[in-house]
């Protein structure tokens, strides 16, 4: 893997908006770190110690908490994130929390594998694939606004299919969303 930020996250990580944002499943930081340097308080969370020994550092405060132990609670307040950012992660029933959590004029920034990723390796278990159309289905499911979705197969960091959503909160108007590349 790379420490290099997903290009699909560091399309969409400058339209968040000021506010504490959430790195879900962090892995070593690297998008917490991208966040920090565009100014947002992070909050990485991952259920593995030494990825969040990695991923700390200015800006960013780490929490190790396992989402998929059984007895687990979602730990977060409704609204609380100004953006939150999920890659290389899958674990379906977060999906109802994540669009809880964000902030009303919030951003999502969601990234993983997709059906089809088996012919290029890990992960080749449906269980952690992406359906056709599934981030879609989810934003619609929880009145997200779709900016920006893919579908399809990427070259970098490693051959992989993926799904890609950037979805806003009801309170964003999609036509003031500017990227200036």
């Amino acid at each position: 893997m790379t420490d290099r930020p997903s290009t699909w996250v560091a399309r969409w990580a400058p339209v968040i908006p000021a506010g504490e944002t959430l790195d879900l499943a962090c892995g070593g930081g690297r998008h917490a770190r991208l966040l920090a340097a565009l100014g947002h308080p992070v909050l990485a969370v991952d259920r593995d110690a030494a990825s969040l020994a990695q991923a700390a550092g200015p800006g960013i405060t780490t929490l190790q908490h396992d989402l998929e132990a059984e007895a687990s609670v979602w730990p977060f307040a409704p609204g609380r994130f100004a953006g939150i950012v999920v890659t290389n992660y899958l674990h379906r029933p977060l999906f109802a929390h994540l669009a809880s959590a964000l902030a009303p004029d919030g951003i999502l920034v969601y990234e993983t594998f997709a059906v089809g990723n088996e012919r290029f390796g890990k992960p080749s278990n449906p269980a952690f694939l992406l359906a056709p159309g599934e981030l879609l289905d989810v934003a619609a499911r929880h009145g997200l606004k779709v900016l920006a979705y893919e579908d399809g197969i990427i070259e970098t960091p490693r051959p992989a299919r993926v799904q890609r959503l950037c979805a806003a909160g009801p309170e964003v108007d999609p036509g003031a969303i500017r990227l200036d590349m």
